[in-house]
């Protein structure tokens, strides 16, 4: 029920609007009165009505200053202005506050009550909008996350300007404002390597890894499935270092309690500003690297030195005398590179390679032999590789090396990094195939059940038997959409079947579709397809008869 407050210094007029109208009987509730505006700005701010009527002159505080009050702190309440002046100036006056509804004195009970119905039915259409517009922002929720993961991306590229960082952050409703930052890259993974484990231990980790991140104040984002990044924030780097170390010890307890699942995480330094993350996540990248030297899980931290990702190679040399012996075997292991090939990223074989190198000291690399031997590793390794996921071991053939792929250093090095890199693809395209039957599934069950208003990612999720964030990455993955985008766009594809081939009203449409409420189907339609159901159909209509 709209509520109604009147702001009224003549007793006689006040009584008047008050128990002359009957307020129930026209669906109002009145629910306070005061004879100045002064007495009445209290009054509002605790009985939030609807819409306010107030008199233009009264003592103290006078309708005009009230109304200025009233829209400065409550910019939603209505505001119906009466007077007993008709001078034009207090109308302009009035509306410059943003009151669109002025009447003159005298008012009769019929004519008061007209005007609240129309503001009545302003106030309802607003709500409407409002409780439209939340229902989107929940259904688009799915949306957001993947906004966000393209904005963390973005973010650490250091292609967008500050003011345009903050800007994107406001839209997707992230407090990325700080004196200091630093960013955790995280990889959790299980040991048992299945479907169903994912849905299940590996999905309740990541929701407690969540958790503690929102308790610290830091932004969390998805990087692939098993990779997040955490960006903790502080106003000085004393405040941060504790919330660095906080969230390293609460990480560790966290999976201290899951034995079966390996985890590595890596802090860059220091950010002193928002232009600094790359360089901060480029340090934190280094640091996590070490997952794939190191047969334990743990919390690392970048030092100045560590391996960088680039920088000068050492001056060829191509003396062959050096010894096997020199080489530890533990640093061209077999195991190493496959462990890499099997959980690493594309983004990260340069990396990879060059601390390889690096690691197998001085001189080893300028020997042909070496490299020889070295590249031999690799194709084995890869082979064995590719048919442990499956892939037809002939698919090695790609990784032949010529001679003048150990020619020298920069050349080992550039063919190690071309056939990982083409692995890992491989890889990818093997996760994409082994997800392609769920995918399809999902898009069969879309399109069976997309009339069903309760059609929801928990639905589909329960109906493949996933977890829903784990459906939703993989989905938005193999598709390229979200799966609210999909679904939307699949309704809305019917919905303009519908309107163009036959005569069915909007609401019949909406129901059609998979929308219970017609105004929300309306919304939607014009969000997405930049008009109203009408228009579309008058447009084909148009299209139709111009052939």
């Amino acid at each position: 029920m709209i509520k109604v407050f009147l702001a009224e210094d003549e007793f006689i007029v006040r009584e008047g609007i008050k128990n002359n109208i009957d307020w129930a009987s026209h669906g109002y509730e009145f629910v306070g009165e005061a004879a100045d505006g002064e007495l009445a700005l209290p009054m509002i701010a605790k009985l939030k009505p609807d819409i306010v009527i107030t008199d233009i002159k009264m003592p103290f505080m006078d309708g005009l200053e009230l109304s200025r009050l009233i829209k400065k702190s409550y910019p939603w309440i209505e505001i119906i202005i009466l007077s007993g002046y008709a001078e034009f100036d207090y109308a302009k006056k009035a509306i410059s506050i943003g009151v669109a509804h002025y009447m003159t004195k005298p008012v009769s009970g019929a004519e008061l009550i007209g005007e609240i119905d129309r503001v009545a039915e302003k106030i309802h259409e607003k709500k409407q909008e409002r409780e439209l517009l939340e229902q989107y922002m929940r259904d688009m929720e799915e949306n957001s996350a993947e906004a966000k993961k393209k904005f963390f991306l973005h973010m650490v590229l250091g292609d967008w300007s500050v003011t345009e960082l903050l800007e994107k952050a406001d839209e997707l409703s992230l407090d990325i404002s700080a004196a200091c930052y630093n960013i955790l890259l995280f990889q959790a993974q299980s040991s048992h390597h299945s479907q169903g484990e994912y849905s299940g231990s590996m999905v309740e980790v990541y929701e407690k890894i969540r958790k503690i991140a929102d308790g610290l104040g830091a932004l969390i984002f998805e990087r692939h499935i098993e990779d997040r990044a955490i960006v903790l924030k502080a106003d000085d780097p004393g405040e941060l270092e504790k919330k660095q170390k906080e969230l390293a010890e609460k990480l560790t307890e966290l999976l201290s309690g899951y034995t079966h699942i390996l985890y590595c995480g890596a802090f860059g330094q220091v950010a002193g500003r928002l232009t600094e993350l790359p360089v901060c996540h480029r340090q934190a990248s280094i640091a996590y690297a070490q997952r794939f030297y190191l047969q334990k899980s743990g919390i690392f931290y970048y030092r100045e030195g560590q391996l960088p990702i680039t920088g000068p190679l050492p001056e060829e040399n191509d003396d062959e005398s050096f010894s096997l012996s020199q080489i530890d075997p533990n640093e061209v292991s077999h195991a190493r590179i496959s462990e890499f090939l099997h959980t690493g990223q594309p983004e990260e074989v340069e990396l990879f390679v060059r601390d390889f190198f690096a690691g197998i000291g001085e001189g080893a690399a300028a020997s042909n032999l070496f490299r020889q031997y070295l590249a031999t590793e690799m194709y084995f390794a890869v082979s064995a590789f590719l048919e442990s996921i499956g892939i037809d071991r002939s698919e090695a053939e790609a990784f032949d090396m010529a001679a003048g792929d150990i020619r020298d250093e920069e050349a080992t090095k550039q063919y190690l990094t071309r056939s990982m890199k083409k692995a890992i693809l491989l890889r990818e395209q093997g996760v994409g195939n082994r997800y392609a039957s769920v995918i399809e599934e999902a898009k069969r069950y879309i399109e069976e059940n997309y009339a069903d208003e309760d059609l929801s990612l928990n639905t589909l999720a329960s109906h493949v038997n996933f977890s829903p964030n784990h459906l939703s990455m993989v989905f938005s993955e193999q598709t390229g959409k979200t799966f609210i985008k999909y679904l939307t766009d699949f309704r809305m594809h019917k919905a303009r079947e519908l309107l163009r081939s036959t005569s069915k009203r909007g609401v019949d449409i909406s129901y059609e579709v998979g929308y219970k409420d017609p105004h929300y189907f309306s919304f939607l339609f014009k969000k997405t397809q930049g008009m109203t159901p009408t228009q579309y159909r008058a447009g084909q209509s148009g299209s139709a008869s111009e052939e």
